[in-house]
């Protein structure tokens, strides 16, 4: 999934995105997904120095960060991460967070030697089954309060 070029922080001066505290990584994900409910967990439970912050993409921010960074909230192959004021999507973000996170998550870096279609292709197939591989959950509800501290609604 490709995202629209943006210079950093360009949605600051976007009308339609809501004003927000991105003063650290922010993840755009899912919120219907067990899979992306899975992610959420993994971020919250790793991330130690507490500066990942979750967004829904059902939400009134999600969809117009979405929209700000052409991606179609629709597609089963969408999740952002906003790094620095950037936008980051498919496995390219992934890694990215497990770069932030580090430990055995760092680990996640080793894909980069994958050709880039592969990469591509193995990240469409999971992102396009996410509801067979894993149940559908509300992420907004799940009783773990490492995920909802993390939640910008």
């Amino acid at each position: 999934m490709k995202l629209t070029p943006r210079a950093p922080y360009a949605y600051r001066d976007d009308p339609a995105v809501p004003a927000f505290d991105d003063g650290g990584p922010r993840t755009v994900m899912d919120a219907r997904c067990g899979l992306c409910a899975k992610g959420a967990r993994w971020i919250a439970h790793n991330d130690r120095a507490g500066r990942f912050r979750i967004i829904p993409m059902q939400s009134p921010l999600g969809a117009a960060l979405f929209a700000h960074f052409g991606l179609d909230p629709g597609d089963p192959a969408s999740w952002l991460l906003i790094d620095e004021g950037r936008g980051y999507t498919s496995l390219d973000a992934i890694i990215r967070t497990g770069g932030h996170l580090g430990g055995w998550s760092a680990a996640l870096a080793a894909f980069c030697i994958l050709p880039r279609p592969v990469q591509d292709w193995g990240y469409g197939m999971v992102a396009r089954n996410r509801y067979r591989l894993s149940a559908r959950v509300d992420l907004c509800t799940l009783p773990d309060p490492a995920v909802q501290e993390r939640l910008i609604l």
